[in-house]
């Protein structure tokens, strides 16, 4: 994702260092500048979520016209930046542990654990979660272990899928608490079991390129009602969710060190390059031999 970042004092050198671990749809990225610096216009329509925890120094946090939340050693911020217009301004002696998840992934999430997919009550919130001695935390300290030891079971494994699975579901958690939402109470309107059986459908046999008339037939409804119901209740079609679906897969494949740009291409089932090319720049802001350059290169 792309934004903007400048030192506070013109002046000052930066003395940065990053480190970025794919665990499946999430990118873990640790990082610091070295300096004072501002951070801002974060890039709203590669559809990102960032949750920015403070490992060392303190950070300032906004979105819009909110005051500033500050924020020390163990404590997270999230800000859904399809939502809203984030800020950062972080001290010289700062390190993070960012998470950047894609909003598709929370909304089909929480559609396929709570029945519905939370309204823009949860996105547009701005909110800190965890602290110190917090679960929240001690999850981080999990995947951020599992992730040095085991980094392609994380990047495309059941590991690393089940793992996704947990911070999500935890920091979804947290985040509706501040928000004033109860995830596991009546649902404002639950989605149909035949959209969470499609949803599921998509996601198994996305390689094989599911027509939208075979995953209705799949679930037992017509097209026409598949499609309304996807709109309604996923925000999206069914041709759109897997193209998505399928677009994540191959940025899991190149993130894991495939072999070549082609060959996870390929695995999932497109044969035009350019087309895919364009697609895949569209949808994560970089070209996907960039992606696999980051992930041979460490």
């Amino acid at each position: 994702m792309r934004f903007d970042v400048r030192p506070t004092d013109r002046t000052a050198v930066p003395a940065s260092s990053m480190f970025s671990v794919p665990i499946h749809d999430i990118t873990m990225t640790r990082f610091r500048y070295g300096v004072e610096v501002d951070l801002r216009n974060f890039d709203s329509d590669a559809g990102n979520i960032l949750v920015l925890t403070t490992i060392r120094g303190r950070t300032r946090h906004a979105t819009g016209t909110y005051d500033e939340t500050e924020l020390g050693a163990g404590q997270t911020f999230v800000a859904d930046c399809s939502r809203v217009d984030y800020r950062l301004d972080a001290d010289p002696d700062h390190l993070q542990l960012n998470l950047t998840i894609p909003h598709r992934f929370l909304s089909d999430l929480a559609l396929q654990w709570w029945g519905y997919v939370p309204d823009e009550r949860l996105w547009s919130h701005q909110c800190a979660v965890g602290g110190p001695d917090s679960a929240w935390l001690a999850l981080l300290d999990y995947a951020t272990r599992t992730a040095s030891t085991a980094p392609d079971a994380v990047a495309a494994g059941r590991i690393g899928h089940n793992l996704q699975e947990m911070l999500a579901a935890h920091l979804l958690d947290e985040w509706a608490r501040s928000a004033g939402i109860d995830l596991t109470g009546p649902a404002p309107v639950a989605a149909p079991g035949y959209v969470r059986l499609a949803v599921q459908y998509i996601d198994e046999h996305a390689k094989d390129l599911p027509t939208v008339t075979e995953t209705a037939s799949a679930v037992g409804v017509s097209v026409r009602a598949l499609n309304g119901a996807f709109k309604k209740y996923v925000g999206t079609s069914p041709r759109a969710y897997l193209v998505e679906q399928r677009l994540r897969g191959v940025r899991r494949s190149l993130s894991a060190g495939s072999p070549s740009v082609s060959s996870a291409a390929h695995e999932w089932g497109y044969v035009n390059m350019g087309v895919f090319a364009a697609a895949y720049r569209r949808r994560f802001g970089e070209n996907p031999s960039e992606t696999l350059r980051r992930a041979r290169t460490g």
